[in-house]
């Protein structure tokens, strides 16, 4: 956290409130991640041009941060490709076994005050920062 900025922490988290608002007024959808790709890849043609554009935003939005900005943060990763691979079948997994995801339900559904949400995030994060502790001091990860 040695480059922790609350400026732009502040700004970043008042445009993903922004837009998930944006989203649900204009569409009633939720900014669920996970939701927004699995209609993508059911098919449904109805609601294609959103969903495509919304994930295309995710990509294009870091991009274009970073030419403004002159520069790219440092990504440095850790673990091997078959642990990232591992991991993602997992996410993946907790994913449809939660019916959504931490934009899902951190975001959308816990400025809704969906209990469901609630109980969901604190899982997620939880189970989180008990698998970080396992990986990293009872693992040596």
């Amino acid at each position: 956290m040695e480059h922790f900025t609350p400026i732009s922490a502040l700004l970043g988290g008042i445009m993903i409130g922004l837009a998930a608002s944006a989203l649900v007024v204009v569409s009633g959808r939720i900014a669920g991640i996970s939701g927004i790709l699995g209609g993508l890849l059911e098919g449904s043609k109805s609601d294609l041009l959103w969903r495509i554009s919304f994930l295309i935003g995710l990509v294009v939005g870091p991009w274009l941060v970073t030419l403004v900005q002159e520069r790219s943060p440092e990504i440095v990763m850790q673990a091997s490709s078959l642990t990232l691979v591992i991991a993602g079948i997992l996410v993946g997994f907790g994913t449809r076994l939660g019916n959504g995801c931490t934009s899902g339900h951190g975001v959308c559904g816990i400025a809704r005050a969906s209990p469901r949400s609630i109980v969901a995030t604190v899982v997620f994060f939880s189970v989180a920062a008990i698998t970080v502790f396992i990986a990293r001091h009872v693992l040596g990860a």
